[in-house]
């Protein structure tokens, strides 16, 4: 067994390379500069200038005007942050208010106010760390987007563009993984730390040890609940911005006036770079910190409330694996940078891949060390017996490998490299009707091994070490989480550099270059997608365990025969269809405004002496297409979050703990199915498009009736992979989590209130 010095010197050392880590890569990247004073790996970038206008067709379409690398970049940079300051400071309301109602209604039903007041605490440093790990990640990616463009066309020159760009782009990624986990791991070690002091003053005696460790790590859950609060927000605000702002450019940019994807001209450009960075970088971010923080919650609730609670580093044993799983991703990011550099197209992809396989193989054996010299050769735990702690490593690396499983179905069924996306490419030859319907199609299919995978994970959890296994197996999914956010925070930064890379007027062979890293990147981001979904699984089942041990209804269990649980089934498994439909019209609604912004702008440009749009002299108004975006997500996110956020509590208080846990039921079997087919769909029809424009289909490219249908179901299917489908996975967590912390408020009240009123 390994010794509280030990633990200490784990956690802190883990900690502490992560963050030099994340340094270290960000110095590299702001070597890249955008001027020609700095040098890309010893070559002189040259900065796009600003060329003005060239003349072109009689209408305009194909007049060219770019702009200054340094405009763009600054245009994005202060675009997302005043999307953020608006969003943080919403949030910051939520944070007080919510925070007083917890504090009350916590106080007022258990009478523990110093509880009640410490769980608060908890609460707040738990969103307050959310928040600085998205501002983080948003700043990273602004900061590294225009860098890569300037290092591929630094590149390009002596065949290394792929090489040049791709190491700005991973080691921008990697700030924000290494980062955002350090601070979430250390943040919380000390939360711990403290309250562990605390109660060991008040409760001195030996009796009360039990019941002390069991009240901590309930109090500390409300580290997890501020952190998923804040990813809620994050991810349906950014979801519906970076959305909105996309199927607007697409609409009226693309498809209505025929300008290029990201030319300057276009109004709405710079708003969807923008959301690509707040919803895609800010938002997943602050989902996977969110997980994080509720795994390792859920563990240690549960296993506070077994024999372990008196050996304190098995209580801990979540915090060795994240810690040890830093220096594992340490490792693995050298075989991407050092070992194995990209130097072609065709290593892009299996790169990005490598990093997966090589985090998990690294992994497991120290997965294993760490279950030998953590627990004890025989325990018990949640309602197992006769644990070895050998069945721990069993669990831990069940969720380890079959996150690694889900993430290459969901590449195999959204990457262009393989027959599904190019069956529905080929579907397009006969309109949008067709290519929908194999859209929905694939996704569909999609969700059976990830769901067999998840199935497995469970059983095997459960039946060597009860809720706590499931807990650990999630655990095991994001132990190599900062090689996960880093491939993931990847597919928005080549996203962008593609974009900036256009509207300078960087040569053809630049833009080759950010398209081949974009399309790695959309995969990787559907990856990284499938990744949260599939953790999210497996943490909402966690805190599952943990709720129904906290409300003791693990002896009488809960009976779906029962009418309220039954309903509570029922009523968990609208929930998902409900909040998808909330968000996906609210992406309408927004994209709606903007369209109608754009065609606005359009409207008043000049007009050449044949009365036609004359596009040469049109200046676009990007401010304001961003102020629409910013005032249509802050809008139309706050009734998604009601519903996520009061639901558990108002089924609690009125319907009792049994009709909850039959809503948290209900809610994770449906809320999984439909967040991976939505994730899988919107991101096969996104690359579907990308395999025609990239000349996949003979004789169809940019233009044409099968590159239009493309590009409707692209469109139909961006609400669906950035808003709807990863906004799902906060809503179990969320709701399950809330469980949690509100739980020990619900047996204090008695019979539910609804109970009372039919008695």
């Amino acid at each position: 067994m390994v010794s509280d010095s030990s633990l200490v010197g784990l956690v802190c050392a883990g900690s502490a390379i992560g963050l030099a880590t994340a340094a270290w890569f960000a110095s590299q990247v702001a070597a890249v500069k955008l001027n020609n004073d700095g040098e890309v790996n010893s070559r002189t970038p040259i900065l796009a200038q600003d060329r003005g206008h060239v003349q072109g067709g009689h209408d305009g379409k194909d007049d060219e005007f770019h702009l200054n690398v340094e405009q763009i970049s600054t245009y994005i940079a202060e675009g997302a942050n005043a999307f953020l300051y608006q969003e943080y400071r919403i949030v910051s309301i939520f944070i007080f208010f919510f925070g007083l109602l917890l504090f009350f209604l916590l106080g007022g039903t258990t009478h523990d106010w110093g509880r009640s007041a410490l769980t608060t605490v908890a609460f707040i440093a738990g969103s307050v760390t959310s928040i600085v790990c998205g501002f983080i990640g948003m700043r990273i990616a602004v900061f590294t987007n225009s860098r890569t463009a300037i290092s591929a066309q630094a590149g390009v020159a002596d065949g290394r563009g792929y090489e040049f760009a791709f190491d700005t782009a991973f080691k921008g990624g990697a700030v924000m993984g290494f980062a955002l986990v350090s601070i979430g791991l250390i943040v919380l070690f000390v939360l711990i730390c403290v309250y562990h002091l605390y109660w060991t003053e008040a409760f001195a005696t030996s009796d009360n040890n039990a019941k002390a460790t069991r009240a901590m790590f309930e109090a500390i859950a409300g580290y997890g609940l501020g952190g998923s609060s804040i990813a809620l927000f994050g991810r349906v605000g950014g979801g519906i911005y970076t959305k909105a702002a996309d199927v607007g450019a697409d609409l009226a940019g693309k498809v209505e006036a025929g300008l290029r994807e990201d030319d300057p001209r276009n109004p709405a450009v710079i708003a969807d770079n923008v959301g690509d960075n707040v919803g895609d970088i800010a938002g997943m971010g602050a989902d996977l910190f969110g997980s994080f923080a509720e795994s390792s919650c859920a563990a240690m609730v549960i296993s506070s409330q077994s024999e372990l609670y008196t050996n304190w580093p098995a209580m801990l044993f979540p915090l060795a694996i994240t810690a040890s799983g830093i220096l594992v991703c340490l490792a693995t990011t050298f075989v991407a940078t050092h070992i194995m550099k990209t130097m072609t197209q065709k290593d892009i992809e299996p790169s990005l891949k490598r990093q997966l396989l090589v985090s998990t193989v690294l992994m497991t054996p120290v997965i294993f060390a760490l279950c030998y010299s953590f627990f004890p050769s025989t325990f018990s735990v949640s309602t197992a017996t006769n644990v070895k702690n050998y069945h721990i490593f069993f669990c831990v690396t069940a969720g380890l490998w079959a996150g690694l499983i889900i993430g290459y179905t969901t590449e195999y069924y959204t990457s262009h490299s393989y027959t599904p996306v190019r069956e529905v490419a080929g579907s397009c030859a006969t309109g949008a009707a067709t290519n929908i319907i194999y859209g929905l199609a694939l996704g569909y299919k999609s969700v059976i091994i990830p769901v067999f995978c998840l199935a497995i994970t469970i059983y095997v959890g459960l039946k060597l070490a009860g809720m706590y296994g499931i807990a650990v197996s999630a655990l095991g999914i994001l132990s190599t989480l900062a090689v996960g956010l880093t491939i993931d925070g990847y597919g928005p930064i080549c996203d962008n550099a593609g974009g900036i890379a256009e509207m300078s007027g960087m040569p053809e062979e630049v833009r080759d270059v950010t398209d081949a890293l974009d399309a790695a990147g959309n995969t990787t981001a559907a990856i990284g997608k499938g990744f949260a979904i599939g953790s999210a699984a497996l943490v909402s089942l966690a805190l599952f365990g943990a709720y129904v041990t906290i409300v003791d209804l693990t002896a009488a269990g809960v009976n779906l025969l029962e009418p309220f649980q039954f309903g509570g089934v029922l009523i968990g498994g609208m929930l998902p269809y409900w909040f998808s439909a909330m968000t996906m019209k609210s992406v309408g609604k927004a994209a709606l405004d903007m369209v109608q912004e754009v065609r606005r702008q359009f409207a008043d440009a000049p007009v050449d002496a044949n009365g036609n749009k004359d596009f040469s002299k049109f200046q676009a108004d990007y401010k304001t297409c961003v102020a629409i975006s910013t005032a249509a997500s802050l809008r139309e996110m706050l009734a998604p979050g009601a519903l996520v956020m009061l639901t558990p509590i108002i089924m609690g208080f009125f319907f009792g703990t049994r009709a909850l846990a039959g809503t948290l039921a209900g809610a994770l079997v449906s809320g999984v199915q439909i967040a991976i087919s939505a994730s899988n769909t919107g991101g096969a029809w996104d690359n579907a498009k990308k395999y025609i424009e990239a000349g996949g289909i003979p004789g169809e490219r940019k233009g044409g009736n099968v590159h239009k249908a493309a590009v409707v179901g692209d469109t139909v299917g961006d609400p669906l992979k950035d808003t709807s489908g990863p906004s799902l996975n906060i809503l179990i967590k969320l709701m399950a989590i809330i469980s949690v912390v509100f739980g020990p408020s619900f047996p204090a009240l008695g019979n539910a209130i609804f109970e009372r009123l039919i008695a």
